[in-house]
């Protein structure tokens, strides 16, 4: 396993922290953050006013996470060659004069659509994706919970932005905060990047290869890959339709909306736990024990329609899902080469991607046909299962 980190922050307890705080900023105010959480949030004001059906504005959305899992390899590769900072700088500044564009919008689609786009292809040079490469140079004994501060701001973020934008819309409509957004965006991540990344992103940056890395060749990447899109898959099936799931149940739309804060509130604290355990356990073991809590989150939230388990349930999904977050990129760096880790964070994320947006789907599809969501949540907690295994035996 590749224990190697940069020798320019031994001793630089002060250096290393200061990465992370920029790294947690950043995320705070990126794609993940930013873009996926307050979309809804801003739909009907733009349907209201553009004309647009709901279809049409979600066909912008669904561009853009597309675009980002194809654009995420080129990214993790430039990050790579050239340095975090120099891939940041850009894709924050491009991505936050875009989402201000919003502002600007007409009842023109195409212009829209040319904007998800543009958002798609530098939204992963904002994230977790292009800071971890830092992060991971910075940190070795302490790297599971250094990642785990620094995905914390997306999760923080996600509580966040949501009320911020609906206040904002509120109070002074949605073009004004779509440019409040963006100066946030330029404002937070921009000049943290600038100041506390280092320019050759916290390492000599030894990646200026030709050829596609060694870990696309091995067997250990592709069963990781795998993992990560069967688990992807399983949870978050769940959080696109949890509400339609508990009301149909019974539950009030106030406790629907208690236990989508508490799915929310799991994963962050999720995040924090794994990465506290994954500096002192083994890694293989502590990703599958969690990867199988929230396959019987899962389980439970099919057989039982009890509230007291459905809450529970809701809980340890969560726990899943902020374990995912962690576990993507503390094993990649730890089994492959850190010269190409970005590449193969961003394959990761591509396959993360693409199981996020198939699993909701699916779950609609199978509530249309069957008129239930019970039996295709039991499934999905079969692929938690298979997740867990696979990782735990693939990582030993």
């Amino acid at each position: 396993m590749n224990r190697t980190h940069d020798t320019a922050y031994d001793g630089d307890l002060q250096g290393r922290w200061s990465i992370l705080v920029a790294a947690f900023f950043g995320v705070f105010a990126s794609f993940a953050s930013v873009f996926i959480f307050t979309f809804s949030v801003f739909l009907k004001p733009l349907g209201a006013e553009l004309g647009w059906s709901r279809t049409q504005i979600s066909g912008g959305f669904a561009l853009a996470a597309m675009t980002v899992a194809l654009a995420s390899p080129v990214i993790g590769r430039l990050v790579d060659r050239f340095g975090s900072r120099t891939i940041i700088l850009p894709c924050a500044s491009i991505f936050a004069i875009s989402f201000a564009s919003l502002s600007w919008l007409t009842p023109s689609l195409p212009h829209f659509y040319a904007v998800m786009f543009l958002i798609g292809i530098v939204g992963n040079g904002t994230t977790q994706l292009a800071f971890s490469r830092t992060v991971v140079h910075a940190f070795d004994s302490r790297r599971g919970m250094a990642l785990a501060v620094m995905m914390a701001g997306t999760g923080i973020g996600s509580i966040v932005m949501p009320a911020l934008a609906q206040a904002g819309i509120d109070h002074w409509g949605w073009r004004s905060t779509f440019q409040a957004f963006g100066a946030m965006i330029f404002c937070v991540s921009v000049p943290l990047t600038a100041w506390l990344i280092p320019g050759n992103s916290g390492a000599a940056v030894r990646a200026r290869r030709e050829g596609s890395p060694a870990g696309l060749r091995s067997p250990l990447f592709w069963k990781f890959v795998t993992a990560f899109f069967l688990m992807s898959l399983a949870v978050n099936s769940v959080l696109a339709h949890l509400s339609p799931l508990l009301t149909d149940r019974g539950f009030t739309p106030q406790l629907a909306a208690l236990a989508a804060s508490l799915l929310g509130g799991a994963t962050l604290g999720g995040r924090l736990l794994t990465g506290w355990l994954l500096d002192r356990w083994q890694a293989s073991l502590v990703s599958a024990i969690l990867f199988a809590s929230g396959a019987v989150g899962l389980l439970c939230l099919a057989i039982s329609p009890s509230k007291e388990v459905a809450f529970a349930s809701v809980a340890l999904v969560g726990l899943g899902m902020g374990a995912e977050a962690d576990v993507i990129p503390y094993l990649i760096s730890r089994h492959f080469a850190l010269e190409s880790f970005s590449e193969l964070y961003g394959y990761s994320f591509s396959a993360f991607a693409l199981a996020g947006a198939m699993g909701p789907l699916v779950m609609g599809w199978a509530f249309d046909v069957a008129g239930s969501y019970d039996p295709v949540i039991g499934g999905f907690a079969f692929a938690g299962f298979a997740a867990a295994l696979l990782i735990w035996r693939a990582s030993r």
